[in-house]
């Protein structure tokens, strides 16, 4: 993995940022997706770990975990996507800005103080429904 590969460097350098790409996927059970939603899981844990490790020494680690989100690879499944979403408190699909605005949220100084954490990008699929 990149992260494990570059946050050495930035240790030594005191400073640094890495963002995972999580998904909403990773805290539902979703029937027939065991290796992914298990895979994103897990990243989410791993940020938490290199978060303590790699802190201390000036490196933030954080996720973001994109919601249902509207791809050139998924234009074809649109109905379903937006059917996805529809009880959500956006009630729209995300799209790829949606996502690089939380990740480059997380880089910023502005952000700080956020360490080790997941921050959802997901319209609030997991956390709340409206129907």
């Amino acid at each position: 993995m990149l992260g494990a590969a570059l946050a050495p460097a930035m240790a030594e350098r005191g400073t640094g940022v890495i963002i995972n790409i999580g998904s909403w996927m990773s805290r539902v059970g979703v029937p027939y997706a065991a290796g992914y939603t298990a895979t994103k899981a897990a990243l989410e844990q791993m940020t938490r770990t290199w978060a303590a490790e790699f802190g201390p020494s000036g490196v933030r680690v954080n996720t973001v975990a994109p919601g249902v989100t509207l791809t050139p690879d998924n234009e074809a499944f649109r109905e379903i996507l937006d059917h996805q979403t529809a009880g959500t408190p956006a009630g729209v699909v995300a799209i790829p800005g949606d996502i690089a605005a939380a990740v480059r949220f997380l880089a910023s100084d502005a952000a700080s103080m956020i360490h080790g954490t997941t921050l959802d990008a997901d319209g609030g699929i997991v956390t709340t429904r409206l129907r």
